[in-house]
């Protein structure tokens, strides 16, 4: 497999070379198609619903997931796009590790062009593409396009990868001012009729996803545009709004953030125009967009973290000696956890928002994932497999690097007796509770003293508002003070003799964690 290089001849050298998108689904600022159109005189751009990805999904009953209907839809818009120069897409069905290799020599291709994912069952997949090609004398071309910067390319001082946001961030930012940014730089991806394979069959390109053997979700959440002009669309209607990102961005009632995220985990738009644009912005002055570039780099820091320490990825701590934590065994206070029934309005606001939307605001993901492991002493593992099943943009990186922030076992994490007080988030981020009652139906008529806490509510105002504790609304499950003394006995265990045994016990051998879609 060979490394992204910025040195491409200037005349094509292969007949035709396939681009096989994944987490990439755009036709522009594109570094795989970039590079196949420098290399190749025609080019076909190829789309595989990976059986060894969809068949676990099956396997566990999920029947409809509206991850499958965005990427249907995606795909339907850039079928259109390539349909404008008489092209098509190629989508396939199969095991991608088959499908692929054959399609290219069937086609006669020179060359398979990727970019890069990170996530070490798709390092494996690539791999094994990468030999089956090898054998028919095709080779695969992978390129930097997922994140802003490649996983190896920051180390600390003593050459190791980095453990710590904050000096990550401080290398990345020093990076791009030594270069003015030129690393961000748009890549160019001219297409015309000439240099696209031209297929006559106007037979549509992108199967049903019944015919993937899944249902169709009713459809995506308001909000949620697919494809390269929802990005668009949702990229310029949060411009306005950059300035102000960090003074409001916890606020999850607000519209403040960029609802981008499930854009950047399909890439119907690219990081590096989203991060050209915010590095511009705080070189200016704009606080807001150095903030929002934050969030971007943390991106690259979790992509990087994975990189370098993939066992990650089979429910390893980072910290290895928090994997000697013994947490508690509560199917009821998972299942109520899941379901939005805790009685912590926040939190239960927050958790059907995201069964009924796939989406979840930051600072309540945060608020969330420190109640499962720190109020309700629940294993964050499954936290993460919850998320994963319902995220719109599950991206297993920083999935895992957010969940084990919070609960305190991973790199650069929130320290261990640090716990979040989900009442006081509530009445901090929420004051009014106007977020709750969108998400809280049952207890829309509470004023904004009483709706963070209902428990605490005077009798008269939970009966102006209709409500009756335990029947319409559940009492908490737990109470947080003595769940937070309880917490931190559970974590002395890191300072003792058995947290130093755990960290030098071999890895446990337990199944990976199933990877994001593509």
């Amino acid at each position: 497999m060979n490394p992204q290089s910025s040195a491409t001849p200037a005349e094509p050298q292969l007949d035709l070379g396939l681009v096989w998108l994944r987490r990439d689904l755009r036709l522009h600022d594109h570094a795989a198609l970039h590079h196949a159109l420098r290399r190749c005189r025609r080019v076909q751009l190829v789309f595989v619903f990976d059986t060894d990805i969809l068949q676990p999904l099956l396997d566990q009953g999920i029947r409809a997931d509206r991850r499958l209907l965005f990427i249907r839809q995606s795909l339907l818009e850039l079928d259109a796009g390539l349909r404008r120069y008489g092209a098509s897409l190629r989508v396939l069905h199969g095991r991608a590790t088959h499908e692929l290799p054959e399609l290219a020599r069937r086609m006669g291709a020179g060359a398979v062009f990727v970019n890069r994912d990170y996530e070490p069952q798709a390092v494996r997949r690539d791999a094994a593409v990468a030999g089956e090609l090898a054998g028919a004398g095709i080779e695969l071309h992978a390129f930097h396009d997922q994140v802003m910067l490649a996983p190896d390319a920051l180390r600390t001082g003593q050459g190791r990868p980095y453990a710590v946001f904050t000096p990550y961030r401080n290398a990345w930012l020093a990076r791009m001012r030594a270069d003015g940014g030129a690393g961000l730089a748009a890549l160019d991806c001219p297409l015309d009729a000439s240099r696209l394979v031209v297929e006559p069959s106007a037979a549509p390109a992108v199967a049903e996803l019944v015919q993937l053997g899944f249902d169709q979700p009713a459809q995506l959440p308001a909000g949620v545009e697919p494809g390269s002009r929802g990005a668009q669309r949702a990229w310029e209607a949060f411009q306005p709004r950059l300035d102000a990102y960090a003074a409001v961005r916890d606020f999850p009632a607000l519209d403040a953030t960029s609802g981008l995220s499930v854009h950047l985990r399909f890439g119907t738009i690219g990081v590096r125009e989203l991060a050209r644009h915010a590095w511009r912005a705080a070189q200016a002055g704009s606080a807001g967009a150095a903030s929002w570039l934050s969030e971007l780099i943390w991106r690259d820091f979790y992509a990087q973290v994975l990189h370098h320490h993939p066992q990650l990825a089979q429910g390893r701590s980072f910290r290895a000696e928090y994997d000697s934590i013994r947490w508690d065994d509560a199917p009821q206070l998972l299942q109520a956890w899941r379901e939005g029934r805790t009685g912590y309005p926040l939190v239960d606001a927050a958790m059907r928002e995201l069964l009924r939307s796939g989406r979840m605001h930051n600072r309540l993901r945060m608020v969330v994932a420190s109640f499962l492991c720190k109020d309700l002493g629940l294993d964050w593992r499954l936290g993460e497999e919850h998320f994963a099943r319902w995220l719109l943009d599950f991206d297993l990186a920083s999935n895992n690097g957010g969940w084990q922030w919070a609960s305190s076992s991973g790199c650069d994490a929130q320290p261990w007796f640090r716990i979040f007080n989900p009442v006081e988030q509530s009445r901090r981020f929420d004051p009014r509770g106007d977020y709750i009652r969108r998400h809280v139906a049952e207890l829309a008529g509470l004023d904004a003293a009483s709706i963070h806490a209902p428990w605490l509510a005077a009798p008269e105002a939970l009966r102006a508002a209709g409500v009756h504790l335990g029947r319409d609304y559940p009492l908490p499950v737990v109470d947080h003070a003595q769940a937070r003394q309880r917490t931190l006995q559970r974590y002395a265990v890191v300072r003792g003799d058995a947290a130093r045994a755990a960290a030098a016990a071999p890895p446990k051998q337990e199944p990976p964690r199933q990877g994001g879609l593509f």
